[in-house]
C-alpha cells in the first residue's frame, strides 16, 4: 500500500466553475496554467503542484482521491475549502 503520494490541484469556491475547469482539461487545455489562472490555493502560482505527502496529510475527501484515484486523470472532491480538481501523478 502507497503512503506518499504527489499531485497537482486546482482550488475554486463554486462547483460550477469546477466543472468548467474540468471540462477545459477534457478539451486538452494544460492542468498547470488552469491552475495558475484559477486556482485559490497558493500552489496555483507553481501550477497546482503540492509536491510529494504523505497519507494522513490532507483532509480525508482529498486524501482518499490521492491515495485510491486513477492516476493521471482529474478528478473532482469537494472538501470544507472548496472543489479541487486533483490530479494524481504517481505513488509511493
Amino acid at each position: 500500500m502507497a503512503n506518499t503520494a504527489a499531485a497537482l490541484h486546482i482550488l475554486v469556491k463554486h462547483q460550477d466553475k469546477a466543472e468548467d475547469i474540468l471540462a477545459q482539461l477534457k478539451k486538452g487545455a494544460k492542468f498547470q496554467t488552469l491552475a495558475k489562472k484559477y486556482s485559490n490555493c497558493p500552489s496555483g502560482k507553481k501550477g497546482g503542484d503540492l509536491g510529494e505527502f504523505k497519507r494522513g496529510q490532507m483532509v480525508p475527501a482529498f486524501d482518499k482521491v490521492c491515495f485510491n484515484g486513477e492516476l493521471i486523470k482529474p478528478h473532482l472532491v469537494k472538501t470544507k475549502f472548496g472543489w479541487h480538481i486533483i490530479k494524481v501523478l504517481y505513488r509511493l
